[in-house]
């Protein structure tokens, strides 16, 4: 669950983030009114959207005055912003951040992330920071280091320090940073996240360390322990259909392919994917159906393939097993089908915990399945149906 700047940093104030001033507006009068209250020039109007590279995007506008924080929310307000980071399409601005605006002496990228070849929590810096960070990255003209962090034992600060001085900040600035570390480590474990980004951190000329942008992602599966975290989901952003299946106990990935493909397991699902594709098939989606599902659920998630116009035919691999069994699924999909209308041809491959209960569920539905004996089989007769060579 992505966050937007400005409830990241509020959230992260708990744990010793420091920022400019700000506030919320949802209307250009609101942005005029939190301009008068700040009482200060110049001011950053800058549009909430879960998205990155907003000021290359003019979704960011230095305004001097009340006045222009209005024009300047007028221009954003209601508007598509598209960045680097969205689709064609872009994503509506429905509130703008209105803050200080900051004279920074040196600005620094700094992350907290995991990093999936070592398995552990990581931290990155580098300088200076900016929105053009990837672009030097990719150009090989980054200096970025990084340093894995300890999960259950506090780091060595001195460690942080050293980091620090690597890319350039030393001094009582480099320590002030490495405080900011110290507690944003704390926030990501505390608040089951899986990335915290900053960039750019400026430091002032006073020797301030401010937080002018952030970015915070927090892990989906970890909301059931957060549930003053879980109402801060801004599902006018979201993804209405990977968000409706995640409440459905289902995990789900759309793509662009015309046959739907139901799993139960995350393995199972991408080798089904995978098998569809050597085949010659294009998946519409990867959907792994968990254990706790119940067939109401799993009618919801086949309900999601069977209204999107692309597919052409369903491929159910299923293998019951423990919590799960081939049955429910059965259900899941026969209720889907009767609520839909629409008919669509499915090709399943069925093992395990109460496959041949499962075949008697399809019938009782009066779903036509052509059933396969094993996975290659299955994804292969799939295909051609999609094809219409079957």
């Amino acid at each position: 669950m992505r966050l937007h700047e400005f409830q990241a940093k509020r959230l992260l104030a708990d744990y010793g983030l420091t920022a400019p001033r700000g506030a919320v507006a949802m209307t250009p009068a609101e942005a005029e009114s939190v301009a008068r209250d700040l009482g200060m020039s110049p001011l950053a109007v800058k549009a909430q959207i879960l998205a990155g590279a907003r000021g290359a995007a003019g979704g960011v506008r230095m305004a001097h005055g009340p006045s222009m924080v209005r024009s300047a929310a007028e221009a954003l307000l209601g508007q598509k912003l598209a960045t680097a980071q969205t689709d064609g399409r872009g994503l509506t601005v429905r509130r703008v951040y209105v803050e200080e605006g900051v004279r920074a002496e040196r600005t620094l990228y700094l992350a907290l992330l995991i990093d999936p070849t070592l398995n552990a929590l990581t931290l990155l810096a580098a300088s200076p920071g900016g929105e053009d960070i990837e672009e030097r990255e990719r150009a090989g003209t980054l200096a970025r280091e990084r340093l894995t962090l300890p999960v259950t034992t506090e780091p060595d600060e001195a460690e942080i320090v050293a980091l620090l001085g690597r890319v350039g900040l030393e001094g009582e600035a480099a320590r002030k940073v490495a405080a900011l570390a110290q507690g944003l480590r704390r926030a990501f474990i505390e608040l089951d996240a899986s990335l915290i980004e900053i960039n750019p951190l400026a430091v002032t000329a006073e020797g301030d360390v401010l937080a002018l942008d952030v970015k915070m992602t927090l892990d989906d599966n970890a909301l059931f322990r957060h549930g003053d975290l879980a109402s801060l989901r801004d599902e006018d952003e979201s993804d209405r259909e990977r968000l409706s299946a995640h409440r459905d106990q289902l995990n789900f990935v759309q793509l662009d392919g015309d046959i739907g493909l139901v799993s139960n397991g995350a393995g199972l699902g991408l080798a089904t994917l995978d098998m569809v594709t050597a085949a010659g098939g294009r998946p519409a989606n990867f959907m792994d159906i968990r254990t706790t599902a119940t067939s109401l659920d799993i009618a919801h998630g086949f309900a999601l393939l069977l209204d999107n116009p692309k597919i052409r035919t369903l491929l159910v691999n299923v293998h019951g097993g423990g919590m799960q069994s081939c049955d429910t699924i059965a259900e899941g999909l026969g209720v889907a089908l009767r609520r839909s209308g629409r008919k669509l041809p499915v090709v399943a491959r069925l093992a395990g915990l109460n496959a041949e209960f499962a075949r008697s569920r399809f019938a009782n539905f009066g779903c036509a399945v052509m059933e396969e004996p094993d996975m290659g089989s299955a994804a292969r007769r799939a295909v051609a149906v999609a094809a219409g060579r079957a």
